[in-house]
């Protein structure tokens, strides 16, 4: 049998839509044993963006059986959506996880950001920051935008303020993308698939309304999937996701993951300082000098008290 190398573009369960190197796609399963080189305890053992071979099963119809997946470069995981103690690797071989938030209609919590920025952190995956709907924007949310970029700009994030509907906004988006291949993430109703039918036209993702009476996005996809960018570069699609819950974390290794917190936590009294009470607090003394956002740290300490304490 006919042994091809291929990229998982979608996974609709069993099922998943690979693209080989010459731009066909096939349909293809798992049979058997899977050879995976990592042992990662997940609800899907592959992923979208994950390179595999597989033996054609059925070349006319173009089907095929996976054999084997390639070492990743990268993963990012979630809290698996059917059991909240599982992991679920939402997409591979990453070069960027891009956020995607709202200050107004709805308001995307920072809580919701940070938690993104800490997955991304933990898995070695540059982030940014996208804040869409600038245009409804009144004075009060325009400070609040400014507070943002103060916050995460100074954190060392990349952030693009835009409007989605309107393409001369996204252009330094449009090129940070190129070559790249980049997950983008977000609550339902900030606009994700409304950007990803700007950057890709023709595609036509379905985008639905805010609903007025709840403030909240309706879900528009259900499968992460994979799109090719024009000029070159894929983006990764997810789920409208309510939370980026954290798993497998501990208290100890949390603060690592704020880049703000890591440049100066070497300088605690304690190794094993979690920046509460501990005298001497390097953290926290960056934060009373407000060189790290108070509002940053306040996400720090609430992340941390959801954490459970492994005994």
């Amino acid at each position: 049998m006919n042994e091809l190398k291929g990229l998982i573009y979608k996974s609709t369960g069993s099922w998943y839509s690979v693209k080989t190197d010459d731009g066909v796609f096939w349909k293809a399963r798992i049979k058997g044993k899977l050879k995976i080189d990592e042992e990662i305890s997940s609800t899907n053992p592959i992923a979208v963006g994950d390179k595999v071979v597989f033996e054609e099963e059925d070349a006319e119809n173009k089907v095929g059986t996976i054999k084997t997946i390639e070492r990743r470069n990268n993963y990012i995981v979630r809290v698996s959506p059917h059991n909240k103690n599982q992991k679920h690797i939402v997409a591979a071989n990453l070069d960027a996880a891009l956020v995607m938030a709202t200050i107004a209609e709805p308001r995307t919590s920072l809580g919701f950001v940070d938690r993104f920025l800490i997955t991304a952190e933990a898995y070695h995956i540059p982030a940014i920051i996208v804040i869409n709907k600038i245009d409804l924007l009144k004075e009060k949310h325009r400070l609040i935008l400014e507070k943002w970029r103060q916050i995460y700009e100074g954190a060392g994030y990349e952030m693009y303020a835009i409007v989605a509907k309107e393409p001369d906004t996204i252009r330094p988006l449009q090129e940070r993308l190129k070559d790249k291949t980049t997950l983008f993430s977000g609550h339902s109703g900030v606009g994700k698939s409304t950007l990803i039918n700007q950057l890709m036209p023709g595609i036509n993702l379905k985008t639905q309304e805010v609903s007025d009476w709840s403030g909240k996005g309706q879900h528009t996809t259900t499968f992460a999937e994979m799109f090719d960018l024009p000029d070159g570069g894929c983006i990764i699609d997810t789920p409208g996701v309510k939370e980026f819950g954290l798993i497998d974390f501990e208290k100890e290794e949390l603060s690592q993951y704020f880049p703000e917190m890591r440049a100066v936590m070497s300088d605690c009294r304690f190794n094993n300082c979690l920046h509460i009470n501990e005298p001497g607090c390097a953290v926290k003394q960056a934060v009373a000098d407000k060189k790290i956002s108070e509002d940053r740290y306040i996400s720090y300490v609430t992340i941390l008290d959801s954490i459970e304490t492994k005994w």
